[in-house]
């Protein structure tokens, strides 16, 4: 797989190999092809990957983001206890029912807040 990023020459020229990207500096040699090198195993993954529906192609792309610590975290799955407190919750939002000030105090009391 070859990648040729779009560089434009700095002031000085590319003669001596220094080109801008993004306001940095790059030092390379010009006249050498950029080249991303992969593992086979890896670019065999990915070339299989190629093949899957686009939503599979983006569930394994975040997957790989997140282990490499680009991506965002992983969702936090919930039990069936939890989304059952959150269901409570929002209906007694939605009656109108919330803890007067009073009860707040308390419970960051309570914890120390």
């Amino acid at each position: 797989m070859h990648s040729s990023p779009s560089f434009a020459a700095d002031d000085e020229g590319a003669a001596a190999g220094s080109l801008r990207h993004l306001g940095q500096v790059l030092d390379f040699d010009p006249s050498q092809p950029y080249i991303a090198t992969m593992t086979k195993l890896l670019d065999e993954a990915l070339e299989a990957v190629r093949r899957l529906p686009s939503r599979d192609q983006d569930d394994i792309a975040r997957a790989i983001m997140q282990l490499t610590g680009a991506g965002p975290p992983a969702p936090i799955v919930l039990s069936p206890e939890e989304r059952e407190a959150i269901a409570r919750s929002n209906a007694a939002g939605n009656r109108g029912e919330f803890a007067t000030d009073e009860q707040v105090r308390a419970v960051w009391t309570k914890h120390g807040l």
